[in-house]
């Protein structure tokens, strides 16, 4: 059937089809965002006292759900950016992090990080398809996890269990799990060696042979990205739980950081990968822990896992200063 339309009807029509093409013209409105090439040139590359657990939304996906929420999610890439910042002030190491695990009902808190040597930057690409890991299917994360890891000069994760996250709290908990990260990452890269290997500053900071620096004494000088808007890190420093860091790193907080700065994408998708391989693992290497779905749910708090846990009962691996039904 032809419809007919008034004059006023087609000036409408006319006015908000000149409103779209000028919106998509204008690279900071919404349909110039949606629709800018990414400027970054990119590589080929085909998670205390009775607590409230956190928002656990976004991570109950799984199988068809969690593919359609990865369409639906317009891709936010990330850059090298910020972190090339950091950089030109002085740091030779630069490191992202971003946790997973936070709002889960089971199984360990981990903190993911992620490492480039400041000198490195200029030259580098930021991964094709990398962003932050909600966004990415689970088996998107699986195919870019070893890439991941070997795009980075160095990656670690760290984790508090849950009967340390029920003694100490959850911002507490983080915190240290990020200080093992980075402990076993600064070992690994030789920023803790001994004298014999590169020697120390007068203030107990490491050099590192064969690394330039920008610090006129030697040593190096670690920068860091954290997603989110609390440094839970430097607060958790020199306590008593926390591991002796070589180095301990000058900590940006940035909100959605998982988003934009290429080294916390990375560290959310190797954290990420690794606690889900963790969760599964338990799940499947012990009968108990069938009932639970933590195949599909990962230790979040699904309907199906919190209905378990009403009839069944917490297992040792649950939170139980969490509101668990």
């Amino acid at each position: 059937m032809n419809r007919k339309f008034s004059a006023s009807q087609r000036d409408s029509a006319d006015l908000a089809g000149q409103r779209n093409r000028l919106d998509s013209s204008n690279p900071m409105s919404p349909a110039g965002l949606a629709g800018a090439a990414n400027p970054v040139r990119r590589a080929g590359l085909t998670d205390s006292a009775r607590q409230t657990n956190p928002s656990d939304r976004d991570h109950r996906m799984d199988g068809v759900s969690e593919r359609k929420h990865a369409r639906r999610v317009a891709h936010s890439w990330p850059t090298l950016e910020l972190e090339a910042r950091i950089a030109a002030d002085g740091f030779d190491l630069v490191v992202g992090f971003d946790e997973v695990g936070r709002g889960a009902l089971a199984g360990p808190v981990m903190v993911g990080a992620a490492a480039l040597w400041a000198k490195d930057i200029p030259d580098l690409q930021v991964p094709q398809g990398l962003t932050d890991s909600k966004l990415l299917t689970e088996s998107k994360r699986e195919v870019m996890f070893e890439p991941l890891r070997s795009w980075c000069c160095a990656s670690a994760v760290g984790q508090a269990s849950n009967v340390e996250i029920d003694d100490w709290g959850i911002s507490y908990a983080l915190g240290i799990a990020a200080l093992r990260a980075l402990n076993e990452l600064e070992r690994e890269l030789g920023v803790g060696v001994s004298a014999v290997d590169g020697g120390s500053t007068d203030d107990g900071r490491i050099r590192v042979p064969h690394q330039a620096s920008t610090d006129p004494t030697g040593a190096v000088c670690v920068g860091a990205i954290l997603d989110g808007p609390n440094d839970y890190i430097t607060k958790a420093l020199n306590t008593f739980e926390a591991p002796q860091v070589p180095v301990p790193a000058n900590i940006t907080t940035k909100v959605k950081a998982d988003q934009s700065c290429a080294l916390v994408s990375a560290a959310s998708v190797i954290a990420k990968v690794t606690r889900d391989r963790f969760i599964v693992g338990l799940a499947q290497g012990n009968a108990q822990y069938a009932p639970y779905g933590w195949v599909r749910n990962k230790g979040y708090g699904s309907a199906a896992h919190r209905a378990a846990i009403a009839k069944y009962g917490p297992t040792a691996l649950h939170r139980l200063s969490w509101h668990l039904t």
